[in-house]
């Protein structure tokens, strides 16, 4: 297709609180762009976003969901138009990143009967951090308690000047029937098919749409000063001159429409998807960045250029594998291309494309600059990665801008159920991992523990480790790593005397042991003189202090901070021998624990925790119950405080979720560790 010709192409990402109505916006987006006969509902599990078995048995979407549609709009082009729906739960915020990292808009929905909540501010932050352009859908305006002016103004009070509403509700509740654009002064009534007509605004509302009108055009054409000076003259501009105005302030993050809707009724969805596809940035007339090392590296979007193409997210699929949606940044992509990971340097061969509708996957032969779709088996290519053609721009030291960071606050510990799920248990992670960054695995210990955003996200990624990958395993709480050090200096004497016929086994080791300054670990200091200890045996001397320590103290935990001073000691020349000599120093290590006594040190962390001003007492009196010591506090511009805090790590395997309870979900919080402490006598167990 000839590109003077071809869909004008638009990716957007539909973003905003669990329950919010994304998925059933995007049903009815596909109803009335022809896909659906019927659209689904989320209470059946009947819909195309939400098809995968956790996100059906739950009601709410767990994963970012590709859906293409041809929309026909009434400027009288043709769209290309992608929606990314994504989840609203705090859990799953990682694939609302991905969908950012591709979308050219960001559509931020909130319910008329709930307002602006906690998955609100999250969506609003991402899209801004991303540099990605916003608008505003009020849905739900149909629901008893539905409220449109009361959301507005909630808007306007937490997101400030820029929002421009373009649309007012005619009737509310079970009476909502039509909208009143703003700009063009019109009201538009809605058949029971989706369809409208023009209709005279009520009188009720023509005032306030009047009053709107003035403040949205001089809002519009404050930002543009030959469009203003007319204006300030006495022009009036057209209602196309105003849509132009808005789409560039749209473009350059200064204004942020608000439309209204229902999914369900489909009242005001035509007049969503017209004005998505018409105020949203032209792909072609973005350049993308991205990194060569830390150069910034500008890609054109050229349908004829050389290829580059971002993997924005991968899924693990039961039957094809893994599969990877990616945008095009430049270039165009064909089935069979063979292009270059610049992260790996390995070459991944493109069997098929296609663009995915749900679990529908739907063959096309080429993908252009600006044009997502999807492609199956590209094992080497975890989220985030860039695939380059010959001749991309940077060649292959490139890499994707990283998307924001979110800490994995929430662990378990996993054990395998059967040697089997042993076996498959590391490979079957790391697909894991490679298709949700924000999953990340610790083997620092004899334990493998998997960490997440929060109790779902792992609930949800260990269904998914056994329906997909057939791994199962058990969980339980991630063990508190804490050490023991001695109490105080003393000399011990560790022995071993054994003759039982022919040879035995004899050795004298007098050792010093004392403690070390927190943090610094072990010190052997050999003291012997005149050859008490033969130089041939110290070696085993060394290693039998320290499998004397890693056999743990009194209270069963590893020993740390020992300085162990070897001084004297007994050999004899036939039954001496390095086990003998290694035995000797392990039972020192052990006497000199129970003689002195040892202390119990626990981890303790830096934790940081951002939220409203308006909790901040709530959260310090919480930290303070979890034996935390407050380090600073910083009141932030956006309304915030940051609150930074030490608090020992057995205080904080849960803390994320009662954070998200005692904020509404309003919470950063990133963890650290820092150091270790004494652990407080009472807590020590008996």
């Amino acid at each position: 297709m000839d590109q003077a010709t071809s869909p004008r192409v638009r990716t957007v990402a539909l973003l905003g609180a669990s329950g919010a109505g994304k998925t059933t916006l995007v049903e009815a987006l596909l109803h009335r762009g022809g896909v659906l006969t019927r659209p689904g509902k989320v209470e059946d599990g009947s819909t195309v976003s939400d098809h995968e078995p956790e996100e059906i048995a739950r009601g709410i979407s767990l994963t970012l969901s590709a859906v293409p549609l041809t929309w026909a709009a009434d400027d009288g082009h043709t769209y290309d138009l992608t929606l990314l729906d994504t989840p609203g739960y705090l859990d799953f915020a990682g694939a609302v990143d991905a969908a950012l990292a591709a979308a050219d808009m960001a559509l931020i929905v909130i319910s008329a009967v709930d307002g602006v909540q906690a998955g609100t501010h999250l969506a609003w932050k991402a899209a801004a951090e991303a540099g990605v352009p916003r608008m505003f859908v009020i849905t739900k305006e149909d629901k008893t308690r539905a409220d449109f002016h009361h959301v507005l103004d909630e808007l306007r009070e937490q997101f400030g000047d820029g929002l421009v509403p373009l649309e007012l509700p005619l009737g509310e509740e079970s009476g909502f029937a039509g909208v009143a654009d703003v700009l063009a002064e019109e009201g538009y009534a809605y058949d029971p098919d989706g369809r409208h007509h023009n209709q005279a605004i009520p009188q009720q509302v023509a005032d306030e749409e009047h009053r709107l009108h003035e403040e949205v055009t001089e809002e519009i054409v404050s930002h543009d000063d030959e469009q203003l000076e007319a204006y300030l003259g006495g022009e009036v501009p057209t209602v196309a001159e105003l849509e132009k105005t808005l789409a560039h302030e749209v473009r350059e993050g200064e204004a942020f429409p608000v439309l209204v809707a229902s999914g369900i009724t489909e009242v005001g969805i035509d007049r969503l998807a017209d004005l998505v596809c018409e105020l949203s940035p032209v792909p072609t007339e973005s350049v993308a960045t991205v990194l060569a090392g830390e150069t910034e590296v500008e890609v054109a979007p050229d349908p004829a250029g050389p290829v580059l193409v971002h993997a924005f997210r991968t899924m693990a699929d039961p039957f094809v594998g893994q599969v990877t949606l990616f945008r095009v940044l430049s270039g165009t992509v064909h089935a069979g291309d063979k292009l270059t990971n610049t992260t790996t340097g390995a070459e991944e061969r493109l069997p098929g494309l296609f663009r995915l509708r749900g679990k529908e996957h739907l063959p096309v032969e080429a993908v252009r600059a600006g044009e997502v779709a999807a492609v199956a088996k590209l094992t080497g290519t975890p989220s985030g990665s860039l695939l380059a053609g010959r001749g991309a721009p940077g060649g292959t030291a490139l890499r994707a801008r990283p998307t924001r960071s979110r800490q994995a606050v929430y662990g378990l510990a996993l054990e395998p159920v059967t040697q089997s799920d042993d076996d498959r248990l590391s490979a079957a992670l790391s697909r894991l991992v490679a298709e949700d960054p924000t999953l990340t695995i610790d083997r620092t210990t004899d334990r493998t523990v998997l960490r997440g955003l929060g109790d779902t996200h792992l609930t949800v990624a260990l269904e998914r480790l056994s329906r997909v990958f057939n791994v199962n395993v058990t969980t339980s709480p991630v063990p508190v790593g804490y050490q023991e050090t001695i109490a105080g200096t003393v000399e011990v004497e560790g022995k071993v005397k054994k003759q039982s016929g022919g040879h035995g086994q004899y050795a004298v080791v007098n050792m010093r042991v004392s403690p070390l300054p927190r943090g610094t670990g072990y010190e052997f200091v050999d003291s012997v003189v005149g050859g008490a200890i033969p130089r041939n045996f110290m070696a085993a001397v060394h290693r039998g202090v320290t499998e004397g320590m890693a056999a743990g103290g009194p209270h069963g935990h590893p020993i740390v901070d020992l300085r162990v001073e070897v001084f004297d000691g007994k050999s004899h020349p036939v039954d001496s021998s390095d086990m003998a000599f290694r035995t000797a120093s392990a039972l020192g290590v052990k006497e000199a624990l129970l003689a002195a006594g040892s202390v119990v040190l626990e981890p303790v962390s830096r934790i940081a925790v951002t939220v409203p001003t308006s909790v901040q007492g709530d959260v310090m009196g919480d930290l303070s119950t979890r034996r935390g010591r407050i380090a600073d506090t910083e009141s932030l511009d956006d309304g915030t405080v940051r609150i930074e805090a030490l608090v020992p790590e057995s205080e904080l395997s849960r803390y994320v979720l009662d954070l998200r309870s005692l904020t509404g979900g309003r919470a950063d919080l990133t963890i650290e560790p820092d150091h270790f402490d004494v652990l407080p006598s009472h807590l020590v167990p008996a």
